[in-house]
């Protein structure tokens, strides 16, 4: 997810990195440089991670950017670089994607103007603490929203918006390492456009991608969320409705993840604090549940971001105000049938944060925000 580099900003102060053994919160990781974090993730297979860091610095829109390396393990920051202070110069991380290799959204505003162009820079890999290359779209001006989380095969797949033909939707299928695209898949605007955007996911052992989106953009009494998987090859797709519950029914999917070998997939929706799950193998679904403390019209305890853990089988939803909020926001973890396995308590999640990165051989992994702000990572165990 993207935030605006205008948006508000907290004083950080790091806090000493901590080890877990057990379930529970490790260390908190601040920016080097201050700044509010504009993207992040971990590679699942080693031990480094990357984030972009921007902040307004002056009344004049001048922003201070750059991009770090840590280590997931300590928090600690590794290296800055790419490191400009000025009007021209921004950066987002979209994801780490297989061979510990990065796509970093670089936003360059040409002097006279206000509308940034954006060049994509790869790191190749994390670990070499600095852009080795460019990746070029097959196709001009595009913006990439999301990117489906595979860091195992080199078939990713991305997200994206056309910003000189009315933001219409694309999905673009690359081996960001190699440059190279095996399709463009374009999508229809009036399904998936508008505010209420679609989440995506990869089903990676299917060679399929899945997109839950709210064909009524989300309004109570609205029609069922939709679930479309998307055969990356061909591009044909199949679709069936999503669960509909509650007084003013699901409205808007606020997160997707689906294991990427079992097909097995799991929604959050706006209105009624439910966490649904489906089969996408089958085109089913297979059993909802109510976040703890909550009834289905729950809406300021809905959930919001997922992870999924293929490893364990396991599902780690973000709720932003658990319970009546006393306890903070928490990560509600289900397997894959819907059973409740573990809640952790003591995060400051923001409403719309990112979906947490895990590494699964760790049991570990890092969410937005933490006791200092934007400026903040907080690593978690499970």
């Amino acid at each position: 997810m993207r935030f605006s580099i205008a948006g508000i900003l907290f004083a950080a102060a790091t806090l000493a990195p901590g080890a877990a053994s057990a379930s529970g919160l490790g260390a908190i990781l601040t920016t080097k440089d201050g700044g509010q974090v504009f993207g992040f993730d971990i590679d699942r297979h080693g031990n480094d991670g990357v984030l972009a860091s921007g902040q307004t610095i002056d009344a004049n829109g001048d922003v201070r950017v750059s991009v770090e390396t840590f280590d997931q393990d300590t928090g600690k920051i590794v290296k800055s670089f790419a490191k400009y202070t000025g009007m021209r110069n921004e950066y987002s991380v979209d994801g780490i994607f297989a061979g510990d290799v990065a796509l970093v959204t670089h936003y360059i505003t040409p002097k006279g103007t206000i509308f940034a162009k954006r060049k994509y820079e790869t790191m190749n890999p994390v670990t070499g603490n600095r852009f080795s290359g460019d990746w070029t779209p097959p196709v001009k001006d595009i913006d990439v929203l999301q990117a489906g989380v595979n860091q195992d095969t080199s078939q990713a797949v991305l997200f994206a918006i056309e910003l000189k033909k009315q933001d219409n939707p694309i999905l673009l299928v690359s081996d960001i390492a190699a440059g190279t695209f095996s399709n463009l898949i374009h999508l229809d605007p009036g399904l998936f456009g508008g505010a209420d955007g679609p989440v995506l996911s990869q089903y990676t052992s299917a060679g399929k991608a899945v997109i839950a989106l709210s064909p009524d953009a989300g309004k109570v009494g609205g029609a069922a969320p939709l679930n479309v998987i998307i055969d990356l090859s061909s591009g044909q797709m199949q679709q069936f409705n999503g669960y509909n519950n509650g007084e003013f029914h699901a409205g808007s999917v606020n997160g997707l993840a689906v294991d990427p070998n079992t097909g097995v997939g799991a929604t959050t929706t706006e209105l009624n604090a439910q966490v649904e799950f489906y089969d996408m193998a089958a085109g089913k679904p297979i059993t909802f549940v109510q976040l703890p403390c909550t009834g289905d019209t729950s809406q300021s305890n809905s959930g919001a971001g997922i992870a999924v853990d293929p490893v364990n089988k396991l599902f780690l939803v973000t709720d932003p105000f658990y319970c009546d909020g006393s306890q903070g926001s928490a990560l509600v973890i289900y397997d894959e049938q819907g059973n409740l396995v573990d809640t952790i308590t003591g995060f400051h999640f923001a409403i719309g944060e990112p979906a947490p990165v895990v590494n699964p051989s760790k049991r570990m992994g890092w969410v937005f925000a933490g006791p200092g702000g934007f400026s903040q990572l907080t690593q978690f165990f499970y």
